[in-house]
C-alpha cells in the first residue's frame, strides 16, 4: 500500500494498539531461541508464513476470530523476562515513532502472562522501562491500559488489578476489556470497572464489530457502567446501525477507537467504510488505529489511515479532524495534550501554506448506500 506523504507526516496519537499484537516473527523466533522454547515451526520461514494467512480464509466470521486469538496467545509463550517485554515495547515505540506517532496508549494483557507463570514484576518492569526509554530516546509519550481478559472471571480481573496496584498512575492510566466477546458482556466486569474509576483511572472496553449481542454490549458501555458510560469504546463500529446508540454515544461524549483493517479482513469494503463515515458524520469522536498489526497482514496506523482516506473517503481537513479527535479523547495530561494539539496545528498551517507536500481533497462520492438506521 502506497502511503501519502500527508499521512506519513501527520502527527498522530494511537489509542488502540495491543503490545502483544506487535510481536514480529523475527522477535518471536529470537526470544524463543533465547529462552529455550521450542516453537511449533521447523524454520523461521514457516513461522513467518504463519503470519500471512490467505485473505479469503479470513472472511469466515467467528472461526477466523478464533484462529486469530489462537495465534495471538500462542505467540506469548516466548515472553518470559523483563528484558523480553522491554524489547517488545521498544520495537513498537521505534516503529511508531518512524510513523510520526507522538503519543500512544497501549493495551497489555497481564493475565495472559501470569497464567503462564511469568511474575507480574517481569511484565511491568520491562514495559515500564520501555515507556521511559521511548520518552527519552524518541520524545514519544506513552501510557498503558491494563486489559482484563474476557475469557477469565471477574474475580481474576480483581486479583490482577490488585497485583498491579504499585504501578497505578505511574505506568498505566486506565483499564480495558478484550478477548472473545460472545457470552461475555462488559456488565460482568462492572464492579472492577467502577472500582478503577473510583481510583481515578480511565475505563474502556472492546465491543467488537458484528459480534453476537454487540448492540447490547455497546449500550452497557455507553450508558450503564460507571453511571453515564465508559470513557471510551474500543471498536464499537456496529453502533452505526442504531440511531439510539449513535445519539447515546454522542450525548455522553464517548470517544471511539476504530481499526479498519481488523474489520476489512473479514468483511468487505461496503460493509465497513460507510459505517465509519456515518459515525464521523454524526460528530462522534472516532479515531483510527492499528490494533494487532503484526498478526493483521502487517498493517499499522499509517495503513489504516490511508484505508479510510481512500475508502470513506476523507479529505485533508477530515483527516486533520481525525487526528484532533485522537488528541481530544486521549488520556494524556492537559499540558501534554496542548503540546500535541499545538504540533498538529503547526502541521495544519504548513499544509495550508504549501510547505507540506500537497494532497488532493477527495470529494465524497460513490459510496454504497447505507442501510436504514434502526
Amino acid at each position: 500500500m502506497e502511503i501519502e506523504a500527508f499521512i506519513t507526516n501527520l502527527p498522530k496519537v494511537e489509542l488502540h494498539i495491543h503490545i502483544e499484537g506487535t510481536l514480529t516473527p523475527e522477535l518471536r523466533w529470537q526470544l524463543g531461541h533465547k529462552n529455550g522454547i521450542a516453537l511449533p515451526f521447523d524454520s523461521f520461514e514457516e513461522l513467518e508464513a504463519s503470519y500471512r494467512p490467505d485473505p479469503d480464509d479470513e472472511r469466515i466470521g467467528a472461526d477466523g476470530l478464533a484462529r486469530f486469538l489462537k495465534q495471538y496467545f500462542g505467540g506469548l509463550e516466548v515472553l518470559r523476562t523483563a528484558s523480553d517485554f522491554y524489547e517488545l515495547g521498544m520495537r513498537y515505540f521505534r516503529s511508531a515513532a518512524a510513523m510520526n506517532v507522538r503519543h500512544a496508549e497501549v493495551f497489555f494483557d497481564p493475565q495472559a502472562h501470569t497464567e503462564r507463570g511469568v511474575p507480574i514484576a517481569e511484565v511491568m518492569q520491562g514495559l515500564q522501562d520501555a515507556q521511559g526509554q521511548a520518552k527519552q530516546e524518541l520524545g514519544m509519550t506513552c501510557d498503558y491500559i491494563l486489559c482484563f481478559l474476557r475469557s477469565m472471571s471477574a474475580e481474576s480481573a480483581e486479583e490482577i488489578y490488585d497485583l498491579c496496584q504499585p504501578y497505578r498512575h505511574t505506568m498505566f492510566c486506565g483499564v480495558g476489556l478484550d478477548g472473545a466477546e460472545a457470552g461475555r458482556p462488559p456488565l460482568l466486569f462492572r464492579s472492577i470497572f467502577e472500582r478503577a474509576a473510583r481510583d481515578g483511572l480511565k475505563v474502556t472496553s472492546h465491543c467488537d464489530f458484528a459480534q453476537p449481542n454487540t448492540h447490547e454490549h455497546i449500550k452497557q458501555c455507553a450508558s450503564t457502567i460507571c453511571g453515564t458510560g465508559l470513557d471510551r469504546i474500543d471498536h464499537g463500529l456496529s453502533a452505526a446501525d442504531s440511531r439510539e446508540l449513535i445519539e447515546m454515544i454522542k450525548n455522553n461524549d464517548i470517544g471511539m477507537t476504530l481499526c479498519p483493517n481488523a474489520y476489512n479482513r473479514r468483511w468487505s469494503d461496503h460493509e465497513v467504510y460507510p459505517l465509519i463515515r456515518r459515525l464521523f458524520d454524526a460528530d462522534i469522536k472516532i479515531t483510527i488505529n492499528s490494533d494487532d498489526p503484526t498478526y493483521m497482514n502487517d498493517k499499522w496506523i499509517v495503513h489504516n489511515m490511508q484505508m479510510v482516506r481512500d475508502r470513506c473517503p476523507f479529505s485533508d481537513v477530515e483527516m486533520i479532524q481525525l487526528a484532533k479527535n485522537a488528541i481530544d479523547i486521549c488520556w494524556a495530561s492537559p499540558a501534554r495534550k496542548k503540546q500535541l494539539m499545538d504540533e498538529l496545528f503547526r502541521y495544519q498551517d504548513r499544509m495550508i501554506s504549501g510547505k507540506t507536500p500537497a494532497c488532493k481533497v477527495v470529494e465524497i462520492s460513490g459510496l454504497v448506500p447505507l442501510p436504514s438506521l434502526t
